[in-house]
């Protein structure tokens, strides 16, 4: 649909929203205490891969342009691959909306609303994403383009703000605990970049898709950027990063920042922007799910769908009783799930899509 075509800019700032709001809740940390001192070599390491893998979803895309994953699963395995994927993609975005919500909505609870059920701070967030729902994907895509710069600003302003407070001692020993768990049992860290699903269903959305490469490529190298940022500004700024607030890490670094007697407790404005680009991400991560339940379904609209899929996400937000429960899914679960469903599953899809496009193309030639 024409309204839904979106351009070359707007598609790389939705795939680098997406990785933006996991780094905003618990993901520096979580990076941190796999490779510890040698978190930026391994994120540098990292960053190569999801370069190239990167690459890979363009070169694999080529002879699919204008089709998304599960169009490609359809052509692959006929309506029955065609729904077991749309379904896994659903279940994945909808849970990974659900977990990274409930992480973010215990931080605000910690800090500004400790006698607040968490339903209710959930439920705020919920209502906003229901109301987005209900407006054309090109509107909260506009949202997007003006809201991502802003976070980024103030991450490179909370990089340089804390300057003074950077020991660059702690990136010593530079290979961490050895080069097996920097370069060999690191690699599990590409989960960062676990936002590059994006990629898998934005080409049917573009209005130039034959600038896949630049948006694969871009998007990636833009978040490296920012990755490298977030982790070395925890990184450089606390001793033990256990002490360090699990949840929002990045808040914890805001509140050190001071600039005079006036400018003071500029964590709430961080805290402020920060809200809103979760509210970008669930809005992206709510409509793709829509999108691959109308593909697997053919409804014609999606506005009945504007209120059944937040009220999904905010089951899922739920579900984890404890305050840990939740972390040990959003540190430990969703990394296996990234693997398994982003680079895993889905380039095994588009490989044996494109083994059976070459054959079909011997066919013919030998046939003619």
């Amino acid at each position: 649909m024409p309204d839904l075509k979106i351009t070359t800019k707007q598609a790389i700032m939705l795939v680098v929203t997406v990785i933006v709001s996991h780094t905003i809740v618990t993901l520096p940390t979580t990076l941190l205490k796999e490779t510890k001192s040698a978190t930026i070599l391994n994120l540098i390491y990292v960053s190569i891969l999801a370069l190239i893998l990167a690459y890979l979803i363009y070169q694999l895309f080529k002879k699919f342009q204008g089709q998304d994953i599960i169009d490609v699963s359809e052509y692959l395995g006929g309506p029955f691959l065609k729904n077991i994927i749309g379904i896994i993609f659903i279940v994945y975005f909808l849970s990974s909306s659900g977990i990274l919500l409930r992480n973010f909505a215990e931080g605000l609870k910690v800090i500004y609303f400790p006698n607040t059920n968490i339903a209710f701070i959930i439920l705020a967030f919920i209502v906003t994403l229901c109301y987005t729902n209900t407006l054309h994907f090109s509107s909260n895509v506009k949202a997007v383009s003006i809201i991502l710069p802003i976070v980024i600003i103030s991450i490179i302003f909370l990089f340089i703000g804390n300057i003074q407070n950077f020991s660059f001692q702690r990136a010593l020993p530079i290979l961490g605990d050895g080069i097996y768990n920097t370069f060999i049992y690191g690699i599990g860290n590409i989960v960062a970049f676990g936002g590059i699903s994006c990629l898998y269903f934005i080409p049917p959305l573009l209005k130039e898709p034959e600038k896949m490469k630049k948006i694969a490529i871009t998007s990636v190298l833009v978040c490296v950027f920012y990755l490298l940022l977030c982790t070395s500004t925890i990184l450089f700024m606390f001793s033990f990063f256990d002490t360090v607030d699990e949840i929002l890490p990045l808040y914890t670094a805001a509140s050190y920042i001071e600039f005079g007697t006036f400018f003071q407790r500029l964590d709430a404005i961080f805290l402020l922007i920060w809200v809103l680009e979760i509210c970008c991400y669930l809005s992206i991560a709510c409509h793709f799910s829509m999108f691959a339940f109308k593909k697997i379904t053919k409804i014609k609209y999606l506005k009945p769908l504007a209120f059944i899929f937040p009220l999904f996400i905010f089951g899922i937000a739920l579900l984890p009783k404890t305050i840990a429960d939740s972390r040990f899914i959003g540190d430990t679960v969703y990394k296996y799930i990234i693997l398994a469903v982003v680079f895993l599953l889905s380039f095994a899809i588009l490989i044996f899509a494109n083994i059976r496009k070459k054959k079909e193309g011997v066919q013919n030639q030998e046939q003619n």
